[in-house]
């Protein structure tokens, strides 16, 4: 699999970073993060990073297998599965997360804070898959 291994590791490192501080305010009690419009927009912003670096992640690998182009950034994932780099029901996870990316970035005023936190507190999981599966793939250490 032909890949630019430094803008892997690049990538990688900035959403391991933005899980990190995913990681911290997903042990918040519920109460405090969503009275506080600073971590509700903290985590939004990290979701964000997350989120992006890992459709960087896949779209640099598109491109460098010749694999179809997306036709949108949950097509990113598709295009992974049917090229057999995660299986199709994980697929749907990284799906939901693009949608969700995509709530955030167009329709910001009707994500809700108590559904963030529900995502915050319940699929951080699907990301640290994410990197473990993808770096499987590569056979690199992400």
């Amino acid at each position: 699999m032909g890949i630019n291994e430094d803008k892997v590791r690049k990538l990688s490192h900035e959403l391991k970073k933005a899980l990190t501080r995913l990681k911290a305010l997903s042990s918040l009690p519920k109460e405090e993060f969503v009275s506080d419009p600073d971590k509700i927009g903290s985590a939004k912003y990290h979701f964000l990073v997350a989120i992006e670096a890992a459709i960087d992640l896949c779209n640099h690998i598109i491109t460098k297998n010749n694999y179809r182009p997306p036709e949108d950034y949950a097509d990113t994932f598709r295009v992974m599965g049917e090229a057999e780099i995660f299986n199709g029901a994980f697929v749907k996870d990284l799906v939901s997360m693009a949608k969700f990316r995509n709530r955030l970035v167009h329709i910001y005023w009707e994500v809700d804070d108590e559904l963030l936190y529900k995502i915050l507190t319940t699929n951080l999981s699907d990301i640290e898959r994410f990197l473990k599966e993808l770096g499987a793939q590569l056979k690199m250490n992400i």
